[in-house]
């Protein structure tokens, strides 16, 4: 299991679907050298640098925060079950609650759907709220969701911190 990374007055708790073979022997969210999340942050205007997952102790300092939907590590969220995504959300709206971010960012729409029973839901601002908090679905930054790029993720990351910027 991998810790969450989580402060006081968090702006944005990003939730992943469920770490990776790496994130687990590591103990560092998207660790991965493919993966994009860290890439995507910085280019977004999240953090001032691009930082390694080593430094993401630091996040809470920017407002920011990590968890995942499943604790439990795979090759791929696609050897994920629904049921574990559901038990998921249960969890994760129950966090959210206690540690009341202003948004809870989910990085991937697929699992996001199957999770919180939206089928229909689409990258970018949701309607409904979770654990009293805005949702916001942005793609997966894996490297296995190859049809979106670093810019394009990026840029769905941009859209949320200048929402949050405007008020």
């Amino acid at each position: 299991m991998i810790d969450d990374v989580l402060g006081p007055s968090l702006r944005v708790l990003f939730c992943g679907i469920n770490p990776g073979l790496m994130s687990e022997a590591t103990g560092h969210h998207f660790a991965r050298p493919g993966n994009r999340f860290w890439p995507a942050l910085h280019l977004s205007g999240f953090t001032p640098r691009r930082l390694a997952p080593a430094e993401q102790g630091l996040l809470p300092s920017f407002g920011l925060g990590i968890t995942n939907i499943v604790a439990r590590p795979s090759a791929s969220a696609a050897e994920l079950t629904a049921e574990e995504l559901r038990a998921g959300a249960v969890r994760l709206a129950a966090l959210v609650e206690r540690v009341r971010p202003e948004v809870l960012a989910v990085l991937g729409v697929s699992a996001y759907r199957t999770a919180f029973a939206r089928p229909k839901a689409k990258i970018g601002p949701q309607e409904e709220k979770v654990g009293g908090a805005r949702v916001w679905v942005l793609p997966n930054p894996s490297g296995l969701n190859a049809h979106w790029t670093l810019e394009r993720i990026a840029g769905e990351m941009r859209a949320l911190r200048e929402s949050l910027d405007a008020g």
